[in-house]
């Protein structure tokens, strides 16, 4: 079991999401009071692209574990300042597959979607940073380290101190991909 460290929203494109004491997840929506909250795509890039997609980044997960990591390479990162919801500890979100479901608390869960690909707003945040949660693996392959994706599927209250639930998915298990 994990725990959830810190829950975050912001009601305008700000990279940085300002620590909450709670958040409310809306199935199918997202986080209430977040720019990002819809049943459609809301991150910029994406509305361009095709307004219609769906949403399948309502909730950021991000483990307090990368903030370890990057805090001994002389990046000072605390949650919600790289534009997560949910900052979790003790679950290894980027080995979940695709299609785990997470119970976040009492009421709350959440279906992971897939990796979220940072843009060069990481590296406006700190520079270095970027290069530190996207790299190259062995055969070339870009390895993303800036969180998991999710969809609302049961809305509720999730604050911090909550426990977290992983609920894997039938097998065979598809591994994360961007989303």
């Amino acid at each position: 079991m994990g725990v959830v460290t810190a829950v975050s929203r912001s009601e305008g494109y700000t990279f940085t999401k300002p620590v909450r004491s709670s958040i409310t997840l809306l199935e199918g929506l997202g986080v209430e009071g977040d720019v990002h909250q819809g049943v459609t795509v809301k991150h910029r890039s994406r509305v361009r692209q095709d307004p219609t997609q769906p949403n399948l980044r309502q909730v950021h997960l991000m483990h307090a574990e990368l903030f370890d990591e990057l805090r001994d390479k002389g990046f000072a990162v605390e949650p919600g300042e790289i534009g997560e919801n949910v900052t979790t500890r003790g679950i290894d979100l980027l080995g979940l597959p695709t299609g785990t479901r997470l119970h976040l608390g009492a009421e709350a869960v959440v279906e992971v979607t897939g990796l979220r690909n940072p843009c060069v707003q990481i590296e406006n945040f700190s520079a270095g940073l970027l290069k530190e949660v996207v790299s190259k693996g062995p055969d070339g392959e870009l390895i993303r380290r800036a969180g998991i994706m999710s969809v609302v599927l049961v809305g509720g209250v999730v604050r911090p101190g909550d426990e977290i639930r992983v609920e894997l998915p039938p097998e065979p298990h598809r591994p994360l991909e961007k989303v």
